[in-house]
């Protein structure tokens, strides 16, 4: 198998997986390969990124600094408060809502009964138990 980047006269890029070049060459002749967007059937292939990674030189000059945990879980309870809307107990109807189109995407925050938590599995609706303090302890949720 070889892949590669397309893209549609549109402007579209995806990505194509193919047997062989002749393959390719061979589909796109016949109008098979289409843009997954819009449907377009005017597709070429376009240079692929490519990346070479070379190997850091060794540095054993400088030590290894230890990781201040309780400084990454600070800021870890800080970037969620921050960054996720607090739903309180609105959580599973906010998650399910979301799951299912009904609400835009975001991220969000709250709390969730144990039977709560139990149907967002069934459901399939992804989520992350975080226990999180206040990262004020002055202010109050």
């Amino acid at each position: 198998m070889i892949v590669f980047d397309l893209e549609c006269s549109q402007g579209h890029v995806f990505e194509g997986w193919f047997d062989s070049v002749e393959a390719y060459e061979d589909q796109r002749a016949r109008g098979l390969i289409n843009c997954p967007y819009c449907d377009d059937a005017e597709v070429k292939r376009i240079l692929s990124p490519v990346a070479v990674k070379k190997a850091a030189p060794a540095r054993q000059d400088l030590p290894e600094a230890p990781i201040d945990y309780k400084r990454l879980a600070k800021e870890v309870v800080e970037y969620v408060h921050h960054n996720f809307e607090d739903v309180g107990p609105q959580f599973t109807s906010e998650a399910l809502k979301m799951h299912y189109g009904v609400v835009e995407r975001r991220n969000i925050r709250g709390s969730a009964t144990e039977n709560e938590e139990k149907l967002l599995k069934e459901e399939g609706v992804e989520f992350f138990k975080l226990p999180l303090p206040n990262p004020d302890p002055k202010k109050k949720n």
